[in-house]
C-alpha cells in the first residue's frame, strides 16, 4: 500500500467520492419512487468504509468500524467488479466513460487492499 503516488490516492479518493454521490443521488430517487433501497444503501456503506479506510491508511485519519463492517464491505465492493468490469469492456477505448471506470475499477481496489490490510492486524 506504499507504492501509491499521491496522484493515485487523490483520484481514488475523487472516484469513492463521486461513486458516494451516485449512489447517494439513486437512494433519494428511489426512495421518493417507493423502490426497495436495501442494495443501494448496503452499497453506499461499503464504498463509505472503503473511503474511510484509504483515509485511514494515507493519512491516518480514524474510524469507527469493526472487523464484521470491514468484512461486510469487503463482500459489497468485491460483489461490484462483475458489473463495473463488464461496463469496461462495453466501453470505448479513451473514451471519459472508460477513464471513470479505470479509476472506480482502481479505487474500489485499494479500497479492498486496505480493508485486507486492516483486517490482518
Amino acid at each position: 500500500m506504499n507504492q501509491i503516488t499521491e496522484l493515485d490516492k487523490l483520484e481514488s479518493t475523487k472516484s469513492l467520492q463521486s461513486t458516494i454521490s451516485k449512489l447517494e443521488n439513486a437512494l433519494s430517487q428511489m426512495t421518493q419512487n417507493g423502490a426497495n433501497t436495501t442494495l443501494v444503501k448496503k452499497r453506499l456503506k461499503a464504498v463509505y468504509i472503503g473511503l474511510a479506510m484509504l483515509e485511514h491508511v494515507w493519512n491516518q485519519r480514524p474510524h469507527h468500524y469493526t472487523q464484521e463492517d470491514l468484512a461486510e464491505a469487503r463482500n459489497v465492493i468485491t460483489g461490484l467488479f462483475p458489473s463495473i468490469e463488464n461496463s469496461y469492456t462495453k466501453s470505448k477505448a479513451g473514451s471519459p466513460q472508460r477513464t471513470l471506470l479505470e479509476r472506480r475499477i482502481k479505487a474500489l481496489e485499494l479500497a479492498v487492499q486496505a480493508i485486507d490490510d486492516l483486517s490482518t492486524k
